[in-house]
Order: structure tokens, then sequence, then C-alpha cells
């Protein structure tokens, strides 16, 4: 959150933006190109109706106004959190070739509307106050000004994520993008409750309230905090952790076919909770593959289960030792569960509660 403004303020202060690809500006063009990614891969796939002519009228509106703000920065173009990466404590940033000149508000919206992110209410303003208070050291800001377009940008952000998981999704017919829609439709129905625009868009906010009745989405929804996700790291030298819910069964994924931390003197006396283990593991190929089936595996039966009512699912990660292959494993996968909507996770390291880490 603090860095953000260095990329939009410093970065932006002396590029060339001609080189910037497609566009050397977030321009008319720009707001186009996404507004109809939406209206013809997310309305029209997801068979959602709308008067094209008045949704022409309300685009021409919502760009007008856009543009009408501030837009002499750096626009990174794709801030969401999957493109900000943690190494030794310190953040560090991909896939800003899309970047071009546009508004401060663009980026910020894109990470607090992050759809999977599926951030409180609460946590967002206050990130927001936050952005704007770094902000200030880099600009003479007007909050004030900068609040004026802010949820006219959050809207065309959803708009476009929209178009993109419609066209990974319904078009290409990648399953996986689909799942991000129900966060996505959250968002915007926190809006539309507690938003009023500037401007009157009244095509497309009718569009918008049309698509919880539309069928196709209705068939993407999670059902509400009714599945709880328990995942066990532990040592093959003792037995799988039970499953307590009486209902067995579930997922023992054996990780000692992985390189081994444990092999080696500097880190014996750590975890897989330890950044260096961590920072071993992740750059074992072998290791990402594993995790990658791992998870495709119980993403699958979390979607399953929670179609089926079901209330309970066990995922256990067992290596040699307990320490260092099956809790790296255990942490990432309860990690990604977290930005699951309408599950609960538990995670427990059997070993290390043995010896209190």
């Amino acid at each position: 959150m603090a860095v953000l403004p260095r990329f939009q303020v410093e970065a932006g202060r002396d590029l060339n933006y001609k080189v910037c690809y497609p566009r050397a500006s977030f321009d008319r063009q720009s707001i186009a190109w996404d507004l109809n990614y939406f209206k013809y891969y997310f309305l029209r796939l997801a068979g959602v109706p709308f008067n094209e002519q008045a949704l022409e009228a309300d685009f021409g509106r919502l760009t007008k106004f856009l543009l009408s703000a501030s837009h002499d920065y750096f626009l990174y173009r794709d801030f969401q959190s999957r493109n900000v990466m943690l190494r030794d404590g310190q953040p560090h940033f991909l896939d800003y070739q899309g970047g071009r000149r546009g508004a401060l508000q663009y980026d910020i919206a894109s990470l607090l509307f992050d759809g999977k992110a599926d951030l409180p209410p609460a946590l967002r303003k206050e990130l927001l106050d936050y952005y704007l208070e770094c902000l200030g050291g880099f600009i003479d800001l007007k909050r004030d000004a900068f609040m004026e377009h802010y949820y006219a940008y959050v809207y065309v952000r959803i708009l476009q994520a929209l178009g993109a998981y419609g066209f990974r999704g319904f078009y290409e017919r990648k399953a996986h993008f689909l799942q991000s829609v129900p966060y996505a439709l959250k968002n915007l129905r926190w809006l539309a409750e507690n938003v009023k625009l500037p401007i009157a868009l009244p095509a497309l906010l009718e569009a918008l309230g049309s698509l919880s009745s539309a069928e196709k989405l209705q068939a993407l929804a999670v059902p509400e905090g009714n599945l709880t996700v328990r995942v066990f790291s532990f040592s093959f030298h003792r037995e799988a952790p039970r499953d307590e819910s009486g209902n067995g069964g579930g997922f023992v994924f054996d990780a000692r076919s992985l390189p081994n931390p444990g092999r080696e003197e500097r880190f014996r006396l750590q975890t897989g909770k330890d950044m260096p283990v961590i920072e071993y593991l992740r750059q074992q190929e072998s290791v990402g593959q594993f995790f990658d089936h791992a998870r495709a595996l119980v993403d699958e039966s979390v979607r399953a289960y929670q179609r089926r009512g079901f209330s309970s699912l066990m995922v256990c990660f067992g290596c040699t030792g307990g320490q260092h292959r099956s809790v790296y494993l255990a942490e990432q996968l309860a990690q990604h569960l977290r930005g699951t909507a309408g599950i609960q996770v538990m995670l427990r390291h059997v070993e290390l509660e043995k010896t209190g880490r």
C-alpha cells in the first residue's frame, strides 16, 4: 500500500509513455475496450438482458466522467493480490506490462476490490485511508476530489474483471475462471447498497441488478458458511490424523517424494513455517507441481461438497518428520482455501504441537 504511490508518482514522472503497449494512456479507447469486454463476454454470454443503445449512452457518460479525473500518473493496470509477492518480508511486484498513463484511483480500486481477496468493507476503508495518507507524501492530495471519482473507477475495474472471467470461463470454457464471479457480484451488491455515483447510469445499474436472476450466474453461487475444511500436517512415523467429524475419508497426500529440507543442517531446527524453508521449497519445481495437483483435487471436492450440502472435509499432508514439507504444504493450502467463500478452515500441525512450535 505504501509502495503503490511510488509506482504511480515517482515512477510515472519520467516514464516515456509512448512505449506503453497497447495504449499510451487509459484513454477513451481503453475504457471502451473494457466496457465492451464486459458487455459482450459477460452480460451477453451470461444471458443477462440489456438495452444496448441505453447501455452505450451510459458507457459514454461513465467514460467522460472517468476522464475528468486527473490522470497524469502511472497506472499499473493489474495491481491485485496475486501480482504482489513477499520475499524476505518485502513486497515484490510483477505483471505491469500493461501499464500506461492514467488516474490514481484505478490501481487502489483494483487491489481493494480484488474479488478473490474478499476484503471486508471495514478493512477496505482502513487500507484506503492508509493509501491516501501515503499518497499525500508524494502529491498535494485533495481527498474530496479523489473520492469523487473513486467509486466510478471501482465499477469500471469490476466490469473489466467480469469481462475477463466471462471470456475465459464462458467463451474459452476454462471453468476455474468462473469461480471468481460470485466474489465480483458480491462487491457489486455492496456498491449498489452503499454508494451513490455522482452521475446517472440507469441502464448499467439495471443490468447489474439483473445479474442475481440470471440462470447461468445462479449456478455459480456458493452456499455460505456450511463447510469446514480441516487441514493437517503429520509424520508418517505415526498414524495419519483421524477424522473426528465421524464422516471418515478425505485426502492424505504423501510428500515424502519431494526434496527434503530436513536433510540439510541449515534447516534442521526450522519448520515449513520459516521463511528460509519456504523459499527453499518454492524453488523446487516438483514441490510446485505436487501442490498444484493437490490443490486442484481439493478445490473440486470443496465445490462438490458445497453443492451437496456436506459439512466437513479433511485434508492431510504427511512427510517423514512432519516438520518441513508437510507443514509447508498444509500452510499453503490453508492460505489458498481461506480465499474461498462459504468455508471455514481449521489448520493443525500435529508434530509441531508436540514440540510447542
